[in-house]
């Protein structure tokens, strides 16, 4: 089942105080140890970094809300920054600024946001043993148009990519190249690519899978199938799950958060319920990382219970529109310098792709994202005149037009 963006009270999340609670159910496996602080503190240019992608986040949440209201989104920001981020390392000039700038990272150098990825994925890879967490790059190249060497060293070293080259031409790169989407999503995304476009140079992807099974597992002979209210106020009917006892919850203006920990509480799943009269959209689109901290901030042990739908949803998108809004467009035009990338540059990014999935369930989450970025160069001119379009007839060397005409239907 999958549901709509918009939720309302009856559903999601109610969480109301209660006197005792103690919900009867199987006696459950002891919970992991807590997690209560990281291993060393973050530096400064991590936490700018962690910083700078809650801003990308909300800001390339609330263009793709836009975009399509009252859909379901799901997105990895992580995903989209590190696979553009090791792209920026291959532009340079005014590309390598409006890059940056989507990505909101200005301020940093390159050799500092290299770093800052580098030192943070290192940090979140084991931080909770019971929660597996796998992030993944690599870069796949054309032969005959290999990347140049200081690039390869920089993803090679900060972004830890795999590098191969590849014929595109063959149909078999293809398979090889959704192969690799499939094992290191653990099969939640089997494919990226329908097809390789013909003037491709470059294939830079980063993947990540998160598996987190909750620290309080839902009993499942508490779920019960109960009306979900959808963003155009129908209904729908899906399983509805409940669990009673100490959680983290807080209430501002009729709106509610309630966040539920995965594992060690490292990781954690963290829902924001609008107000009756409102959605999500309208939460999203007044709402900063500084807002969000201040929900965060908020949250507070309460002894209450929490009804949350088993549902699961798969989402994909071309991020080139809402990216060139955010301060990228040069870098999606011939007009790109990627010289830092192929010697003697003249591609661009012809395109950008998210998919995502996520399954939520009693035991826990899966989750699970891909973004690609296809760096082409120019393809042979291609006239398609499959569809209405004016002709005529002339004598060329003199310019004497004979006829002029339009073709809006071959069969008239």
């Amino acid at each position: 089942m999958k549901p709509r963006s918009r939720v309302t009270p009856p559903l999601l999340i109610v969480l109301a105080l209660l006197a005792a609670a103690c919900g009867e159910g199987p006696t459950a496996p002891a919970p992991p140890a807590p997690i209560t602080e990281l291993p060393r503190a973050l530096t400064l240019a991590e936490r700018t970094v962690v910083d700078a992608t809650g801003s990308f986040a909300f800001d390339l949440a609330r263009e793709l809300a836009g975009e399509d209201p009252g859909k379901n989104l799901f997105i990895s920001p992580l995903s989209a920054s590190l696979a553009l981020a090791m792209t920026m390392n291959g532009a340079d000039g005014t590309t390598v600024q409006g890059m940056r700038t989507a990505l909101r990272l200005e301020g940093l150098s390159e050799a500092e946001i290299n770093t800052a990825f580098q030192t943070l994925l290192e940090l979140l890879d084991g931080l909770d043993p019971s929660v597996g967490l796998a992030i993944a790059n690599s870069i796949w190249f054309s032969q005959g148009t290999p990347p140049l060497p200081d690039f390869l060293q920089r993803v090679r070293t900060h972004y830890g990519a795999e590098v191969a080259e590849v014929d595109f031409g063959n149909p078999a790169t293809l398979g090889r190249v959704n192969g690799w989407v499939s094992t290191q999503t653990r099969g939640a995304i089997p494919k990226i690519m329908d097809d390789l476009p013909g003037n491709l140079v470059m294939l830079l992807l980063n993947a990540i899978h998160f598996q987190g099974d909750w620290t309080t597992p839902f009993d499942p002979r508490q779920t019960e199938t109960r009306p979900f209210t959808r963003g155009d106020g129908s209904t729908v009917s899906v399983p509805l799950m409940q669990r009673r006892g100490t959680l983290r919850g807080a209430f501002r203006g009729g709106a509610s958060m309630v966040e539920l920990p995965y594992g060690g509480g490292a990781f954690t799943f963290v829902a924001l319920l609008p107000p009756e009269e409102g959605s999500p959209e309208e939460m999203l689109a007044g709402l900063t990382p500084a807002g969000w901290n201040d929900w965060l901030s908020a949250l507070q042990e309460e002894e209450g219970v929490v009804y949350l739908p088993r549902f699961s949803l798969e989402w994909e998108k071309r991020l080139n529109g809402v990216l060139g809004a955010m301060g990228m467009e040069e870098a999606l035009t011939p007009g790109a310098d990627f010289s830092r990338l192929v010697p003697g540059g003249g591609v661009w990014i012809d395109e950008v792709k998210q998919k995502s999935f996520v399954e939520v369930d009693e035991e826990g989450t899966t989750a699970a994202a891909v973004t690609s970025v296809s760096v082409v160069d120019s393809a042979p001119p291609e006239f398609r005149l499959d569809r209405p379009f004016l002709f005529a007839i002339r004598e060329r060397l003199s310019g004497t037009l004979l006829f002029v005409g339009i073709l809006n239907d071959p069969e008239e």
